[in-house]
């Protein structure tokens, strides 16, 4: 029998409701596993025309379809048009670095160069989706990862003690720019969407990147922003956030509210620990450990799910997958292993 997909089992769990049916769940997949999987090249479609982008859409909505997800990961990266952008994960000069630099940014040219880069592949997608799939995600990167992206880490944490004004002004603007681009795409595609979600990763194995003090007083109040801005919608809201940041998660639930909570990675807490910690208060994304899944043959890896799943199929408020993302070095066939465990085992 085909397999019909129904996006209320990810909004319920969204939630922190009972779905009808777990849900599966991933915050992104390499194109790499799609095209063997397909056996199609799509992965460049999405770089063409409006055709072309139909049609990388036909194949994604079919790969997350086949492979049992009620919905389709997507996202366009905010930081992907920042002029000048980059410090993030490349070796360039920050765009901001002085007060001077900050007042001669172009904020308010940036909503329109996202909505440029982004709007024909939302539509696209809109276009493409099959019945009973909705889509999980919007404007990619988060409050914290797009200011690291023009200040660089390192500079920020450093201007945090040297230019504390300018260090809480860069939060400021970015809240208002999150604010406005958020809007946008909700005001034109909150219909396709099941939750919205902002990936940003906050922590390390140990602790959160910026003190708990500056978390909660320049990034948490952003969250609180926007998913406002997706409640006003009628959409729950999902944060995906990698690291130890347990010092902040009583305000990232009660100040920023948001409605359910992804990433787990065992060297910090195995995902039965966040089921327990928050599984009354927010819903809970993850499952697998991305190491795990890297390592682990069928039998070793069936006998690791359902583990998990013992500790937690009877909470509310799960959606199942890997704790972080299926990138393009994990083994093919250990992801396929991972779905057809986790599909048999929703069988009962």
């Amino acid at each position: 029998m085909d397999f019909k997909p129904d996006y209320m089992n990810i909004t319920d769990a969204a939630y922190n409701r009972k779905a009808k049916r777990l849900p599966l769940y991933e915050h992104s997949i390499s194109t790499v596993h799609m095209e063997r999987i397909l056996n199609k090249q799509l992965a460049n479609l999405i770089n063409g025309n409006y055709t072309d982008k139909l049609e990388y859409f036909k194949w994604l909505c079919e790969f997350y379809k086949i492979m049992g997800y009620d919905t389709v990961s997507f996202e366009v990266a905010i930081r992907a048009v920042f002029p000048n952008g980059g410090a993030l994960d490349k070796h360039v000069t920050p765009a901001i670095s002085t007060r001077e630099d900050f007042n001669n940014y172009p904020w308010d040219e940036i909503p329109s160069l996202f909505l440029k880069s982004s709007d024909e592949s939302f539509w696209a997608l809109k276009q493409s989706l099959p019945a009973g799939m909705k889509m999980i995600g919007g404007p990619g990167y988060g409050i914290f990862e797009c200011i690291q992206d023009l200040v660089g880490y390192m500079d920020l944490c450093i201007m945090s003690y040297e230019e504390p004004e300018l260090y809480s002004d860069i939060f400021k603007n970015m809240r208002k720019l999150f604010v406005k681009i958020w809007k946008n795409f909700l005001d034109n595609h909150s219909d396709m969407c099941a939750v919205a979600r902002m990936g940003d990763d906050l922590g390390y194995k140990s602790n959160t990147m910026l003190s708990a003090e500056d978390i909660k007083k320049y990034i948490v109040p952003g969250y609180a922003d926007v998913v406002s801005l997706a409640h006003s919608y009628n959409l729950p809201f999902l944060l995906h956030s990698c690291g130890n940041i347990f010092n902040v998660m009583d305000e990232i639930i009660n100040v920023a509210k948001i409605n359910a909570k992804h990433s787990n990675e065992d060297q910090i807490a195995p995902f039965p620990v966040w089921v327990e910690k928050y599984g009354d208060l927010i819903g809970n994304f993850g499952g697998v450990d991305a190491d795990v899944l890297c390592r682990m043959d069928k039998p070793q890896l069936k006998e690791y799910i359902s583990d998990v799943l013992a500790k937690v199929s009877a909470e509310k408020g799960i959606a199942f997958g890997t704790g972080n993302s299926v990138p393009d070095y994990v083994p093919t066939e250990n992801y396929i292993n991972m779905i057809e465990i986790v599909r048999e085992y929703r069988k009962g």
